[in-house]
């Protein structure tokens, strides 16, 4: 049938269409056709298209097969054509870029702009709403082309709504993307605002099953007027945030990464007197332990040591007894350790060790923001993380990636959510466990037909 009703068009000229091309657009098989004949680049046929078009490019840009005519025709019209469309737009854009359809034409016409007014249209429309963008399945990405496109002058809109509105962005699925690709292309002051922002809600952020990603991205900069504020953040805190199931992975993440002098303030707290025995046998703590041990420094990796080894008889039927074990053990036989207090002989070779299954759910812990400082040894925070002694916490894995948004299929569908994480992968080892970030990105494509002619 779809060769058939194709066919039709194999001899008619773009003439012939004329008075009907809006109605073509929704067809099927005739926006395929329109498709072809924008193809063969004929600035009149183009401009003959664009006449019967551009009044209808809102409607056109949301619907089903139109988006795809409006894709090539952005793409091959000239600048004073594709600023009327963008013109005619901009008054709906916002609405265009959530709609599942309507957001890859949009972007197709983002990657298209050519002159400065094109992108004071887009900048205009899309400024107000920045944040709603941004947590949208379809918004996000029109938001993401806009920092891929866009300069970082022109961006700055972008960075402004994110940076005052760092935690509601960061802690959102999407948002936490959106936000570390901010990162990436801001340039200068507006980098260092944006950080600092970031910066002063870290410890809201590191609670949240997505906001860590953020937080640990910062460090991963491997820069040290980011890296020191961050890290202060913490201070006083280290205890409480190390039994939390999220901001456990950035305590982690410091330990590895951060200045001698950082890693001193964690390791001192973390032998807060009377602590050491709750560390141990805390779910996830157990693990910041662990690798306190393996990246302590040649200073306070003797009193860490120390301060563990009472504790060895009661913990050592346990697996991760065992492995703390193994590292004490391997201190004593080298008697002497090396840079950043790692032993080679270390059986876990520096790395985290693999933590037991955990079914996790996507649910952030009971907030630490308000924990006093330890006075008397005792965490203010005990049983913060809300688990057993059985549950296990999932790992710092991967940071979920821009790529790794679910965009609409191209035909009409309703946008599908995130997969939820299997039981396979919640019991993955921690390095590839923590929340599971959603699908691949799926590239914009322009419309074709398959064997059956079928709209694919």
């Amino acid at each position: 049938m779809g060769v058939i009703a194709m066919a039709r068009y194999n001899n008619l000229s773009l003439e012939q269409c004329a008075g009907n091309i809006y109605s073509l657009c929704k067809d099927q098989h005739g926006c395929r056709y329109l498709q072809k004949q924008l193809e063969n680049r004929i600035p009149a046929q183009i401009h003959m298209i664009w006449l019967e078009v551009n009044q209808h490019i809102v409607e056109l840009m949301m619907d089903p097969f139109g988006n795809y005519l409006c894709q090539k025709l952005v793409e091959f019209c000239s600048d004073e054509e594709r600023t009327v469309l963008i013109q005619n737009a901009a008054p709906e854009m916002v609405r265009i870029a959530l709609n599942q359809h309507g957001t890859r034409a949009l972007q197709k016409m983002i990657e298209h702009v050519t002159t400065p007014a094109q992108v004071n249209l887009i900048v205009e429309a899309l400024r107000h709403q920045v944040v709603e963008l941004i947590q949208d399945l379809n918004g996000n990405h029109v938001i993401q082309k806009c920092l891929n496109k866009l300069s970082a002058t022109d961006a700055s809109f972008i960075f402004d709504a994110v940076g005052k509105n760092c935690v509601e962005v960061g802690t959102h699925r999407h948002g936490c993307c959106v936000l570390q690709r901010c990162i990436d292309h801001a340039d200068g002051a507006q980098k260092v605002w944006l950080i600092e922002c970031i910066t002063a809600h870290a410890v809201t952020l590191v609670q949240d099953p997505f906001g860590n990603y953020v937080v640990q991205y910062i460090i991963d900069l491997n820069e040290e007027t980011f890296t020191e504020p961050l890290v202060n953040q913490f201070k006083g805190r280290i205890i409480s945030l190390s039994k939390h199931k999220f901001s456990s992975n950035v305590v982690e993440k410091c330990l590895r990464c951060a200045s001698d002098a950082a890693r001193d303030m964690i390791v001192n707290e973390l032998l807060t007197p009377g602590e050491m025995e709750r560390l141990l046998r805390d779910s996830f703590a157990n693990y910041v332990i662990q690798t306190a041990l393996d990246y302590a420094t040649a200073n306070m990796k003797p009193r860490l040591v120390e301060a563990i080894r009472p504790s060895l008889p009661s913990i050592r039927a346990t697996p991760y007894g065992r492995r703390i074990q193994a590292k004490i053990q391997a201190y004593d036989a080298r008697g002497t350790t090396t840079n950043n207090g790692q032993t080679p002989t270390d059986p876990s070779g520096g790395q985290v060790s693999v933590r037991s299954s955990h079914n996790r759910n996507m649910q952030t812990s009971a907030s630490i923001l308000n924990a006093p400082a330890y006075a008397n040894g005792n965490s203010a925070a005990n049983g913060v993380n809300g688990t057993n002694a059985n549950n296990s916490r999932a790992g710092t894995g991967m940071y979920p990636s821009s790529t790794m948004i679910a965009v609409p299929p191209p035909q009409p569908a309703q946008p599908q959510t995130a997969p939820v994480p299997s039981t396979q992968a919640a019991q993955a080892p921690r390095a590839q466990q923590q929340a599971q970030p959603p699908q691949q990105f799926l590239p914009l494509a322009p419309a074709t037909q398959n064997g059956e002619g079928q709209w694919v």
